[in-house]
């Protein structure tokens, strides 16, 4: 027994001493891979003279710093503006709030129909009314036994409208857009303040191509078709955009279109978003046999008391709002939504932007924050990444609209922006974030939002990346495979 026991103490103590050594390799390691976890490739940015405010962080036990780089210093977030905008409309008004729009009238129709008196369309504020909306509209109009309007449609839209412009974009869009992202902003507006038309290849090449309106057979706007057909396969080139003189918009289209091309919608920005409405309103009640006895007109006056509401429509849910909004950027919608924020009437966006920072005083521990409109076109909103992750923070503790805050964002793998798949099976996996991107007057390329670690605890995260007038153009690559790295890094070691 002695002899035994001689010959396994060494053993004994051959086996202490490796699983010593295993344990100091390995806390070595997990130490080595932690500080690894940081934004050290992110940071090379700085050395070509790029501006970076970033903060990584968990969210539960002791709220570890995974990273920073100058998280207090506030620079433009672009669109990354968009979930201020979400988290403010959610506090505000719940994730199943609709937006309602009215058609209502101080009279009421006769036995025969007659409606003696104008028809107002009372503009809710909806940033995702339809033309589909309007249809219900006048069907549920029709419902009620109204044939004849003995006066105009009034389109108004007292909430909000016409809107100031507060960037170059959208100031410039007012005689001519080639984009959709620039429409104009009216609590009255329809389809995104947009007008859309269907291209499609004529039958034979040499012939102009066939372009209508999305709506319907009716022309709503002057098209000016610059667009040729050419034989199979010849490539599909097209240029379409809005311009406006003295006697309304006209959609340009010009370019190349095969005959085996498919046919395409093109949305360009309208000039005014309410005559827009007025319209497209005016052309749906002629195909449903209600007519006028004066033309339409837009105000910004509010409908007169006392007036019956004779049909109305509610809009989509919030929550489905803001999943488009945030998923596509829709600028044209998170401003409207930002706008909707505002209690007094004729609201402007800097008093949108007012309302946005009157909830981010709510937030302890924000810090300085500047919003000029809740869509981020505008290099003047400035924030940082600490504050950035502080909102994100309080929406997370918020048990019943975190869900529907959450599903906005979009993970990099499964996200409708492509540019995002890319970098490390885990940032492609664990990772919930909104971008941000804006080239004039410099370049900004912004990310916040959520991840998983390993383990399964819950982060935040946020990056600013803002040049100059003297940085070179900032690609998108740069900044993101960077950060995945980064991010990576810090999933993988918590």
């Amino acid at each position: 027994m002695m002899t035994m026991m001689a010959t396994f103490a060494p053993r004994a103590g051959f086996w202490r001493r490796a699983a010593t050594t295993l344990v100091t390799a390995a806390l070595t390691f997990y130490t080595g891979s932690a500080a690894w976890a940081d934004f050290s490739r992110l940071s090379q940015l700085q050395d070509e003279g790029f501006a970076i405010s970033a903060e990584a962080r968990l969210l539960d036990g002791a709220q570890e710093t995974l990273g920073s780089i100058s998280p207090r210093r506030a620079l433009s977030p672009a669109s990354v503006t968009k979930t201020y905008m979400a988290a403010a409309t959610l506090n505000r008004f719940g994730p199943q709030h609709r937006f309602t729009t009215r058609l209502k009238s101080i009279a009421s129709a006769d036995d025969g129909g007659v409606l003696n008196g104008d028809l107002w369309f009372d503009g809710g504020g909806d940033p995702g009314l339809t033309s589909e909306n309007l249809w219900r509209l006048v069907q549920r109009l029709h419902q009620a036994g109204v044939r004849h309007i003995n006066g105009g449609l009034v389109v108004s839209q007292w909430r909000f409208g016409p809107v100031k412009c507060i960037t170059t974009d959208r100031c410039e869009a007012r005689k001519r857009v080639a984009n959709a992202y620039s429409a104009p902003l009216s609590s009255a507006g329809v389809n995104f303040g947009s007008w859309c038309v269907n291209v499609a290849p004529a039958a034979k090449p040499g012939e102009p191509a066939r372009i209508t309106h999305c709506d319907g057979p009716q022309a709503l706007t002057e098209v000016d078709n610059q667009l040729t057909t050419k034989p199979d396969d010849s490539g599909t080139q097209i240029s379409a955009e809005r311009l406006t003189g003295e006697h309304g918009d006209v959609v340009r289209v010009s370019g190349q279109i095969s005959t085996n091309a498919w046919p395409r919608d093109i949305y360009r920005g309208v000039s005014d978003g309410a005559g827009q409405t007025a319209d497209t309103l005016t052309a749906m009640l002629g195909r449903f046999g209600i007519t006028f006895a004066q033309p339409p007109r837009v105000t910004t006056a509010e409908v007169p008391q006392p007036a019956n509401t004779l049909a109305a429509v509610d809009g989509k849910p919030l929550q489905e709002l803001l999943l488009r909004t945030l998923n596509y950027s829709n600028n044209y919608m998170a401003d409207v939504l930002a706008l909707d924020l505002v209690d007094a009437p004729h609201a402007e966006l800097e008093q949108a932007g007012q309302a946005l920072e009157s909830y981010v005083a709510t937030l302890p521990g924000h810090g300085e924050i500047t919003l000029k409109s809740g869509s981020g076109l505008t290099t003047d909103n400035r924030t940082t990444a600490h504050g950035i992750n502080v909102m994100l923070e309080s929406m997370y503790h918020q048990s019943s609209l975190f869900p529907s805050f959450v599903a906005a964002l979009q993970s990099p793998e499964n996200g409708v922006m492509t540019f995002t798949r890319r970098g490390p099976e885990s940032f492609q996996h664990n990772v919930m974030m909104k971008t941000g991107t804006l080239n004039e007057p410099y370049a900004v390329r912004a990310a916040a939002g959520y991840f998983r670690t390993a383990t399964g605890r819950w982060g935040v995260f946020s990056v600013l990346v803002n040049g100059s007038s003297t940085t070179p153009y900032l690609n998108w690559t740069k900044v993101l495979e960077p950060l995945a790295v980064d991010l990576d890094a810090m999933i993988t070691a918590h």
